[in-house]
């Protein structure tokens, strides 16, 4: 009697593995054609976007690709004009919050001990407060103002960055190679530009990326009460909210802004997912 020994692993789950090795594609071109189409579509608009050009509701077809909205301006156009304000409130909240958390984790790492729980105190204290609460108050406070916003968003999502930022920074100064510039007597300076900036590199990068997704559901959260830039000026959000109560007359007026939104947010968070399972492989 002969016995087969089988070492190797079963072909389902080598394929499963060989597929989440596979590069996004699909993620990343459907980030990148929104992005894009956020970005550069107020070029493309054949119609001004606050243009009253018909009856509201009016269907797909004709002049009008996507039809009419509640107005009876061109929804074609108002979507490819929409998207930019939204995007560029995330990404520069996102930044501004990288930012806070680069310098405020670093800081509390290296100064001391106390310095640092007074930091992450304070980060705590702002943690607890509801982001939707920190965008009606400063709304409130600068009406009509996209700078208001990105404060914000950057404001709303800096304390979970300063404390990943925090922890990346302690881990590299605890490393045997920091200990040995001290030794040699490198200045805090030297150390905090070549060893500890450059290795939280990459952690900083996958938090802005996480981050990203939370700034751009803030975002469209403004956008969707009326917040910001207000008036006729086109805002995916914004047309969401503008557009549901004819929602049974004509679809494309609030279905077209809110299905772009949950692409980027979908897509954002499948590639953050990605950077993190391979930053996991990595650190394994």
């Amino acid at each position: 009697m002969t016995t087969v020994l089988t070492t190797g692993r079963s072909p389902r789950a080598a394929g499963t593995r060989a597929l989440r090795r596979r590069p996004p594609y699909l993620a990343g071109g459907t980030a990148l054609l929104v992005l894009v189409l956020a970005l550069l579509g107020p070029l493309l608009a054949p119609y001004a976007p606050t243009e009253q050009l018909g009856a509201p509701f009016q269907q797909p077809g004709g002049d009008f690709l996507l039809g009419t909205d509640v107005l009876g301006r061109d929804v074609a156009s108002r979507v490819l004009s929409g998207g930019r304000t939204i995007v560029l409130i995330a990404m520069a909240g996102t930044v501004l919050a990288g930012l806070i958390g680069v310098t405020a984790g670093v800081l509390a790492a290296m100064v001391g001990p106390r310095f640092g729980d007074f930091v992450l105190r304070a980060v705590d204290a702002l943690a607890v407060l509801p982001p939707l609460l920190l965008i009606l108050v400063l709304a409130a406070g600068f009406p009509g103002s996209d700078a208001a916003l990105v404060a914000a968003v950057a404001l709303a999502t800096a304390p979970f960055s300063v404390r990943v930022l925090r922890a990346a920074a302690d881990s590299v100064l605890t490393s045997g190679y920091v200990e040995a510039a001290r030794a040699r007597g490198d200045s805090r300076s030297a150390v905090l530009r070549h060893d500890v900036l450059p290795n939280i590199a990459g952690p900083a990068l996958l938090d802005s990326a996480v981050r990203l997704v939370a700034s751009l559901h803030l975002a469209a959260t403004a956008g969707f009460l009326g917040l910001g830039r207000g008036g006729p000026a086109p805002d995916w959000g914004r047309m969401v909210n503008e557009n549901i109560p004819g929602a049974t007359l004509a679809l494309a007026p609030f279905l077209a802004p809110a299905l772009l939104l949950v692409l980027l947010s979908v897509c954002v968070g499948l590639l953050a997912g990605r950077l993190a399972d391979e930053a996991g492989r990595s650190a394994a």
